[in-house]
C-alpha cells in the first residue's frame, strides 16, 4: 500500500517545471534582449567609423560629403546620422554621429562618434 502513496504525492508535483520555468522565461529574454543590443552597440561604432572615413574621403575631394555619409552606413541608421567637417590648410577631419537604436525597453544610449582625417587633394 505504501507503494501507492508515493504514486499518488509524485502527481501532485505535476507541472512544477513548467511554472519555474514561465517564472524564468522573462529574465531570459531580458538578458538575450541585452545579448543582442550589444551586438547592435558594437555594429553601430563600426559604421559611424565608416561614415567618417567615407565623408572625409568624400570631403577631400570637394565632394557632398554629408549625403556620402549618411549613404555610407545602413539603411536602418542613415536617418540617425549626421556629419561635421572641420578643413584645415592641408587635411580635413570629419566626424560622424549615428544615433543608436535600443531594442531594450526603458535603456537610452548616447549616440557613437568617430573621427576621420583625410589629406586635401589639391
Amino acid at each position: 500500500m505504501s507503494y501507492g502513496r508515493k504514486r499518488e504525492r509524485k502527481g501532485r508535483d505535476r507541472g512544477q517545471v513548467a511554472l519555474e520555468y514561465l517564472g524564468f522565461l522573462p529574465i531570459l529574454l531580458l538578458v538575450a534582449m541585452a545579448a543582442v543590443q550589444l551586438g547592435l552597440i558594437a555594429y553601430t561604432a563600426q559604421q559611424a567609423g565608416t561614415a567618417a572615413r567615407t565623408g572625409a574621403r568624400s570631403a577631400s575631394l570637394r565632394d557632398d560629403y554629408a549625403q556620402d555619409c549618411r549613404k555610407a552606413v545602413s539603411g536602418f541608421l542613415a536617418d540617425g546620422t549626421d556629419c561635421q567637417a572641420a578643413f584645415g590648410t592641408d587635411d580635413v577631419t570629419v566626424t560622424s554621429t549615428v544615433d543608436i537604436p535600443s531594442i531594450v525597453p526603458f535603456w537610452d544610449f548616447d549616440a557613437a562618434h568617430k573621427t576621420a582625417t583625410m589629406p586635401l587633394d589639391h
